[in-house]
């Protein structure tokens, strides 16, 4: 009886390859839209960008698909999110988009893998956090001072930390929220 019931747990935690897709453009979709919301209120209150770079608004729909969807989900999101996005809007800026690229990949991947994992909500939101912005750092600090890279300079990387802070405790509410809502109604349906 025991088996059954953990073939069956983990057969509900994979999802058909359609719904991965639709999981998929559905974020990447989010990502592109979301950071123009912002843009647009910013622009409207005179704040330009800085509501993007404080809410981080890009990042929320790379996590949750992840989380939601699985490691290729959140780790094509996040790749093709900030390519898509710049080619529409010239935004991120050119210099900041292949950081942007890794960045948001390894959200997405580490949230994927950390899927079926028995943690909190909000552990694997900020082990996913660490993951992408440590990697980020990394690049950027190899970029800077191997390749010798002047188009950022390094200290972008603490300031997108504390410029990005209420994004990121954003992240920590929402993320376990929707999860929990999206696992809720799941099992309710089964």
């Amino acid at each position: 009886m025991t088996s059954k019931v953990e073939t069956k747990t983990l057969a509900s935690a994979r999802l058909s390859v359609k719904t991965q897709t639709i999981a998929t453009i559905t974020a990447i979709v989010a990502a592109v839209a979301l950071p123009q919301i912002f843009h647009v209120l910013g622009a409207v209150s005179g704040l330009g960008t800085a509501l993007g770079e404080c809410f981080l608004p890009m990042h929320l729909p790379i996590l949750l698909v992840g989380l939601l969807a699985g490691p290729y989900a959140g780790a094509i999101a996040g790749l093709f999110s900030p390519l898509i996005s710049f080619a529409l809007t010239g935004m991120p800026k050119a210099g900041l988009l292949p950081f942007m690229m890794l960045e948001l990949c390894v959200y997405g991947l580490c949230a994927g893998l950390l899927r079926n994992v028995k943690l909190p909500t909000i552990v694997k939101v900020l082990i996913a956090q660490l993951a992408g912005r440590g990697i980020r750092a990394i690049a950027i600090a190899l970029a800077v001072f191997v390749f010798g890279y002047e188009a950022i300079p390094v200290s972008i990387i603490w300031t997108s930390i504390a410029v990005g802070l209420p994004g990121l405790v954003l992240q920590w509410c929402l993320l376990p929220l929707i999860t929990f809502r999206v696992e809720h109604t799941k099992r309710n349906e089964e």
